[in-house]
């Protein structure tokens, strides 16, 4: 058997295609009957719950767990219940998600989104599946303290940012306005800044562990961040933004004068 066709049968093998398979068989059940009630509430939830039961499907092969896959599995835990039921209720309160306004009577664009969504999930959890899914002998270290630090910070960001912009929201002389109190004074995306940290963060912790080219999962986080910042999350926003204030003076004013991202720097 060829090089090639080894390397083919050993991931065919492995957990991370069981794994992978479970994700996109999550997404395209799910597709199923979103497709069927012309409906995008699910779709939020759904990524979430699907790193909930990727990262416990672990379990699988590893049932006892060093502390590092603990305080990893945990943190990926914590961060999907947090953010899927936040998500979940804001679509229900709001009756629709604009993004899929476009898709939402397309089922072939529909389906192309909740692809996306098994791609988005898989590619960044897999340093994490890396980490949970074998043997881990390595000592914490340094690394995994800081990982560990960074994924709190940005936890901690990205909490205090949808609380704040919920409070303003729900406030009945806020409708229609745009948010420029608390974190969102000092960047026009905080909740993203967040997001950003804590999956570097959990890449750090779980790198400890790597060999080789396994160190390469750094573009894992990178690409969230990629999709973050020029793709499907603040580019939207912005857009949005200018559309619904464009021509608010005060407005422009905070665009030009509020960081992008990271505070007084982007």
């Amino acid at each position: 058997m060829g090089t090639a066709a080894t390397k083919m049968f050993d991931f065919l093998n492995s957990p991370l295609f069981e794994l992978s398979t479970v994700d996109f068989g999550i997404q395209f059940s799910v597709f199923i009957v979103s497709a069927f009630l012309k409906t995008e509430k699910f779709y939020d939830l759904t990524g979430s719950l699907t790193f909930i039961v990727l990262s416990h499907l672990c379990t699988k092969w590893i049932p006892e767990r060093s502390l590092r896959q603990q305080i990893q599995s945990g943190m990926i835990l914590t961060w999907a219940v947090r953010l899927g039921t936040f998500l979940f209720i804001r679509v229900l309160k709001s009756g629709k998600d604009r993004r899929f306004d476009k898709c939402r009577d397309n089922p072939k664009l529909f389906f192309v989104y909740w692809t996306m969504q098994g791609v988005w999930v898989f590619i960044t959890l897999l340093p994490s599946l890396l980490l949970l899914s074998r043997p881990d002998f390595v000592p914490l270290s340094n690394r995994d303290y800081f990982g560990f630090s960074l994924w709190i910070l940005g936890f901690g960001i990205e909490v205090t940012a949808d609380f704040q912009k919920s409070v303003f929201t729900n406030m009945a002389e806020n409708k229609g306005k745009y948010i420029n109190t608390g974190l969102w004074s000092i960047s026009r995306h905080p909740n993203y800044l967040g997001e950003i940290l804590l999956w570097f963060g959990l890449y750090f912790s779980a790198s400890s562990t790597f060999k080789g080219k396994e160190i390469l999962c750094v573009l894992c986080p990178i690409f969230d961040m990629f999709l973050i910042t020029r793709v499907s999350g603040i580019p939207l926003l912005e857009k949005h933004g200018m559309q619904k204030w464009g021509k608010d003076p005060q407005y422009i004013h905070y665009v030009k004068n509020t960081a992008l991202l990271i505070p007084y720097l982007w």
